[in-house]
């Protein structure tokens, strides 16, 4: 089971304040947080070197350089490998996102490069103008900036050859350049384990006290331990076990100590059913969260949406996700159901803003989908409900042709049933009334049909917007075949560089 942690900050009782005024635990910490951070410093550069030296034999030799006993030794050895362990994954995925960004100028340079070759073969033949097909990137000009689409894209392929170089050379600078590890000033990390007394033995904590056991380096000014009176973590759910192993991390932030204890939480009493009876479904957009309730046949009990605002503070929007994931928790104990969410990754997506849409990319930037996972993980946890991740391939395009006109639904509540009935493992095949149009593989998997079909869509020119997909009532268009050239060269509207300009067409 994962961890968790509770933070706190130090109190400072006025029965515990020296003429100074600060308690003997603040004069404590901010004596031993600078040995602390020394033993960190040369331990990281340890692991730095990759010298393989024993853990013991390393814990012995902080124990005799900066006489400390063993337990605080432990706590410097956990704190800076994680600090190593921290840098190296971050060098790591650095230069994933870098090469993702090359590849996709790449993908996009090679077939803005195709689209002008083709679009020049077309202008090329003697008579072009009667052409059945047309251009797939018809020369265009803007009165306004004086300069054709064509133009426009050449200056766009020669930039980013330009920022590809760069990125290429950052990457090559990443992989030979050393690792550095930040160890920040007044840090103290004390490992517990569950075989210890109150979980910790150099930091035991009754309820109320802490005792922390002071290294032989300091005794001579502080004695053999200190105390302060910290209370206890007052939660609405307190999953804070009274034994089992505590680790404490004691640390300086604006000016003011601050305690934070990491434990294994006490499992909480199963709110919601298995998901064979039923479950919610949720499709997160900028602007709303869809939900749709699912009963055990897989077929639509409730639906709703949860709005949002964009562009609000860090304050205010991290105050709307935690009551957005509230009301789902809400809607998952009165349904008692588990809840279903789409298993997104954006770092991929957010790889290849440069050669999207502005609309696109704002989109994608401006919501905090990480944060908002992370708090429903830990608020239906907190309530016994279980959370449940799924594949979201073609969740949208299922939801579109089969469940919007079907039950009056919009986009994101129809996205959100499909990933309900994911949830609980029902299958979703394309309706009879659209394959009758158009031949697919049955030997294949039914994503390979669905990904036919939303090809199809895309080269048809019939169903441009969501909206659309109510009003069909005759999937014919369907049959009707498409040139492959028009298909995959066809221009997006986020690469049209001149979309909102006055353009006449060339003759």
């Amino acid at each position: 089971m994962s961890s968790l942690t509770y933070i706190k900050g130090l109190p400072t009782p006025l029965a515990e304040l020296n003429p100074l005024g600060f308690s003997q635990m603040e004069m404590f910490l901010s004596a031993f947080a600078p040995i602390f951070r020394l033993a960190a410093i040369e331990t990281a550069n340890h692991l730095l070197c990759d010298l393989g030296s024993d853990k013991s034999k390393w814990n012995t030799h902080l124990q005799n350089k900066y006489q400390i006993n063993k337990r605080h030794a432990n706590g410097v050895i956990s704190y800076a490998k994680g600090k190593v362990d921290g840098a190296r994954e971050h060098r790591k995925l650095h230069i994933k996102t870098l090469q993702g960004k090359a590849k996709s100028i790449e993908a996009w340079s090679e077939k803005s490069c195709r689209k002008l070759t083709q679009a020049t073969k077309f202008y090329a033949k003697k008579n072009w103008q009667h052409s059945k097909t047309g251009c797939n990137f018809p020369l265009a000009s803007s009165l306004k900036y004086r300069d054709t689409n064509w133009q426009n894209l050449k200056f766009q392929i020669h930039n980013k050859k330009r920022k590809l170089n760069l990125i290429l050379n950052t990457i090559s600078h990443l992989k030979a350049k050393p690792i550095r590890v930040s160890v920040p000033h007044g840090q103290i990390f004390m490992v517990g384990s569950k075989d210890e007394t109150c979980g910790n033995q150099i930091a035991q904590w009754d309820g109320d006290t802490l005792k922390i056991r002071v290294p032989a380096c300091l005794e001579s000014s502080f004695g053999l331990s200190v105390w302060g009176k910290i209370g206890n973590f007052d939660r609405t759910i307190n999953r804070l076990p009274v034994v089992g192993a505590k680790t404490w991390h004691l640390f300086r932030s604006d000016g003011r100590w601050n305690v934070a204890v990491q434990f294994t939480p006490i499992e909480i009493e199963r709110q919601s059913q298995d998901r064979h009876w039923g479950c919610i479904g949720i499709d997160i957009n900028p602007g709303s969260i869809g939900w749709a309730y699912v009963d055990y046949q897989g077929n639509l009990k409730a639906k709703g949406q949860i709005p949002l605002e964009m562009g609000l503070p860090h304050g205010k929007q991290q105050a709307q996700i935690v009551e957005a994931c509230l009301g789902l928790a809400t809607l998952a104990i009165s349904f008692q159901c588990p809840i279903v969410c789409e298993e997104l990754d954006f770092s991929s997506k957010k790889e290849k803003l440069g050669e999207q849409g502005r609309k696109y990319a704002r989109m994608l930037s401006g919501w905090a989908y990480s944060e908002f996972f992370k708090q429903l993980n830990s608020i239906l946890s907190n309530r016994g409900i279980e959370l449940i991740t799924v594949n979201p391939a073609y969740s949208s395009i299922i939801g579109l042709v089969k469940y919007l006109k079907m039950y009056a639904l919009a986009s994101d509540q129809a996205a959100a049933m499909v990933i309900a009935r994911r949830g609980m493992r029902l299958s979703e095949n394309i309706p009879d009334s659209i394959t009758a149009y158009f031949e697919v593989n049955s030997e294949k998997h039914v994503w390979s049909q669905w990904n036919q079909l939303n090809k199809k869509l895309k080269c048809s020119g019939m169903v441009n917007r969501r909206h659309d997909y109510r009003t069909v009532s005759n999937w014919s268009f369907l049959a009707t075949p498409v040139s492959s050239e028009k298909c995959n060269l066809g221009v997006s509207p986020s690469e049209a560089p001149f979309q909102e300009k006055e353009a006449q067409p060339a003759h």
